[in-house]
């Protein structure tokens, strides 16, 4: 159950600190989330702005509709246009007309609530299935990846997204266990094959599950697709 007052939105003042976020705006969240910064930018926009936010994760989408509607009803009539697309941000230059926007705010990366919920398979903090897709409505999983994906593109992603020096190591102990179904399974697998070093201080597996999930969501081609488009926006 995910707890909907707990969410507190990074750098929160120092995100929404634009002088032109005034009436009449049009600002974009791209990373709408539980609608942390969301909310704090509609508070600033008044009734004649318009505040668009994006978000593939449904779960999140759901929640920061009910958090987004309380907001209308704290606010009334000063509350702006609001506009929400449960797709990915990287369509917001297919949605958004060019030349319509004040300014975008985006927070890449996983969220707070993701890694807390077990069914999601984030974290191995806890014991859940190997799933990691922020949009669980497509793409391939974590289990998928890691358990048909050859031991040389393993070490390779391993490598370029998790920075993980051990790779090829932890590729070949990840194979030789197959099949590799949970979480927990996971990260006992990587600590057994790359243990944690004294100058180390994350867990040794944290590496291979950051790369797994920007691998599984294709987080730098997001991001990077979004940054092309802006000038378009």
């Amino acid at each position: 159950m995910i707890e909907r007052n707990r969410h507190v939105p990074v750098l929160l003042q120092e995100a929404i600190r634009i002088p032109e976020c005034a009436a009449r705006g049009v600002y974009v969240d791209a990373t709408l989330g539980l609608a942390g910064h969301s909310s704090a930018i509609a508070r600033l926009l008044g009734p004649k702005g318009k505040l668009i936010a994006f978000d593939r994760d449904p779960e999140a989408m759901v929640l920061a509709k009910e958090r987004l509607e309380a907001l209308k009803d704290e606010l009334g009539p000063e509350m702006p246009e609001v506009v929400l697309h449960d797709v990915e941000f990287s369509q917001a230059g297919e949605i958004l007309q060019p030349a319509s926007i004040n300014g975008l705010l985006a927070d890449f990366g996983v969220s707070s609530m993701q890694f807390d919920e077990v069914h999601r398979g984030f974290s191995f903090q806890a014991d859940g299935p190997l799933e990691m897709r922020m949009n669980p409505r497509e793409g391939v999983t974590a289990e998928q990846v890691v358990n048909q994906a050859g031991e040389k593109e393993l070490a390779d992603l391993i490598y370029e997204f998790g920075e993980e020096r051990r790779s090829r190591r932890i590729a070949r102990a990840i194979v030789r266990a197959r099949p590799v179904t949970t979480t927990a399974q996971l990260a006992r697998i990587v600590a057994a094959a790359a243990p944690m070093m004294k100058s180390d201080r994350i867990h040794p597996a944290t590496r291979t599950f950051q790369a797994l999930r920007i691998y599984v969501n294709a987080e730098l081609s997001e991001i990077e697709t979004c940054w092309q488009q802006r000038q378009n926006c």
